[in-house]
């Protein structure tokens, strides 16, 4: 089945039918994690999203490099021409080397993106280990007139690039404002105008991570890793360039500049961006302090929180807004993803209690018919996960239906049913059914328990004891099962 799949291109500020530059290959590359803290629900947005566009292309059928870096190194406060790196700081406030910092945070990064189920990258190359990559980068920038030595540092002419391109065009600022106002500033510090950005800086006596290069010992500045790596693993051009709205400006604002300049012509077809995550509507972030651990999510330890969310909960609670549009942080809404989730699970598991007709009714026909279409229709829609999951649920309200036989379903009917289902929620969307609890196992064991009891009273109506039938249905209720009596035995669900 062929799909014309449209994604919203920040460049052009415009939905863009998807046309891959090499098809059926496809290139993809988002910005990942800077590994110098444990990782937050901002973390989590990003990586779900694009975990989303990866598992669709590749059920489209392309073949997909996906490039996720891992920022170990160069990643300064603010326009990476000051402050301390960041990696390097904790070192110093934890005794440790810089590398241990990063393989720990690296490593709890991971934990976290498994928990999620978010599929691993193809390829996760870390900053420090492109050095040479990132030099090289520098070097045929500055051979094309487009930055300048100053003192052992490099830094990136914006006044002479904006002359010849357009500095700006990603997040529509006006630089030749900028760059008039910045002229009173000339020749404070190296740089020749304050918006030039370091492409590489020379390091201070006490800077621990330094490389030797042409120019001085020092290190890459922040914008370079991603040019680099992007050039070294997918070429000169490819198709998509991700990350959060947060890295617009200047981080991919940066990207471009670098790449016109070192090559003459843009490196990315689309850019796609994910909005934020807020609390109290602030962005949600370490630098605010603001910010909860997905760790503290998974355990409810914070004095945010009322409860612990499983894994699969916050899965579904980002999936639930479409990717560009914010998400606002409140207990409320986790319990209510938490309590759609349970729903949508057990609405698939119930597939298995749906009894088959030799006929459908026609209406349910049509209805299983177009499911399959609507949920393509939504995610060709520049992803919309929100209506996919609204038409999944219309779906486990039909599963209802048909359990109370107010409804009638042909083995064909059902199978299309299950085999919608498990795509759409499980290989697109990533949930797991085992992980839309953290008590998976203890509901298994509850329902071997319930079972047991309900053929006891199952035995208790056949020998017409309504008494005992009556009691164990009430008892089962105030424990908070829900019994309910059909023509072929009795169906139970526990009540959260």
């Amino acid at each position: 089945m062929e799909h014309t799949f449209l994604i919203y291109n920040t460049l052009h500020r415009q939905k863009e039918r998807f046309e891959p530059l090499h098809a059926p290959n496809v290139g993809m590359y988002v910005c990942g994690p800077t590994v110098y803290g444990d990782p937050h629900l901002g973390h989590a947005r990003p990586a779900i999203t694009f975990d989303v566009l990866f598992r669709y292309l590749r059920h489209l059928g392309y073949k997909v490099r996906y490039v996720r870096n891992i920022t170990d190194v160069g990643h300064l406060e603010h326009d990476a021409d000051e402050g301390d790196d960041k990696i390097e700081k904790k070192a110093r406030l934890e005794q440790l080397e810089p590398m241990e910092i990063a393989q720990h945070y690296t490593n709890r990064y991971h934990e976290a993106m498994n928990a999620l189920n978010v599929l691993p990258p193809s390829i996760e190359p870390h900053a420090t280990g492109h050095i040479i990559e990132q030099q090289e980068l520098v070097q045929r920038i500055m051979d094309n007139g487009y930055a300048y030595e100053s003192n052992g540092s490099v830094y990136f002419d914006i006044e002479k690039f904006n002359k010849k391109f357009c500095y700006g065009k990603l997040s529509g600022r006006n630089l030749d404002d900028v760059i008039n106002n910045s002229r009173q500033l000339d020749g404070v510090g190296e740089k020749r105008n304050q918006v030039d950005f370091a492409l590489w800086k020379k390091a201070q006596p006490e800077h621990i991570m330094r490389w030797r290069s042409p120019w001085s010992e020092g290190f890459p500045g922040w914008h370079c890793e991603c040019t680099a790596m992007g050039k070294k693993y997918l070429g000169d051009h490819f198709d998509i360039h991700g990350g959060g709205m947060d890295l617009v400006f200047p981080h991919h604002e940066c990207e471009i500049a670098q790449a016109a300049a070192s090559q003459g012509d843009e490196m990315v077809k689309y850019w796609m961006h994910n909005n934020m995550i807020t609390i109290n509507g602030q962005k949600m972030g370490k630098s605010l302090g603001n910010f909860i651990t997905l760790e503290q999510f998974f355990t409810g330890n914070h004095a945010s929180l009322e409860q612990a969310y499983g894994p699969m909960t916050i899965r579904f609670f980002i999936l639930g807004a479409h990717y560009r549009g914010t998400v606002d942080f409140s207990n409320d809404a986790l319990k209510a993803s938490e309590k759609g989730l349970e729903r949508l699970m057990q609405g698939i598991k119930d597939l298995d209690r749906v009894p088959v007709s030799a006929k459908c009714d026609p209406q349910t026909k049509k209805t299983i018919d177009e499911l399959r279409s609507k949920c393509y229709d939504a995610m060709n829609d520049d992803m919309q996960t929100q209506i996919v999951i609204s038409h999944l649920f219309e779906a486990c309200h039909l599963i209802n239906s048909l359990i109370d036989r107010k409804a009638s379903i042909c083995e064909d009917s059902l199978k299309e049913l299950r085999e919608t289902m498990n795509l759409f929620a499980f290989d697109i969307l990533g949930l797991k059914a085992a992980g839309n609890t953290d008590n998976a196992a203890r509901e298994e064991a509850y329902g071997k328990v319930v079972d047991m009891v309900l053929s006891l009273r199952s035995k208790a109506k056949s020998e017409k004891d309504w008494a005992t039938s009556d009691k164990i249905r009430d008892e089962l209720a105030a424990a908070g099962f829900e019994v309910k009596d059909t023509k072929d035995g009795a169906t139970w669900r526990l009540n959260k």
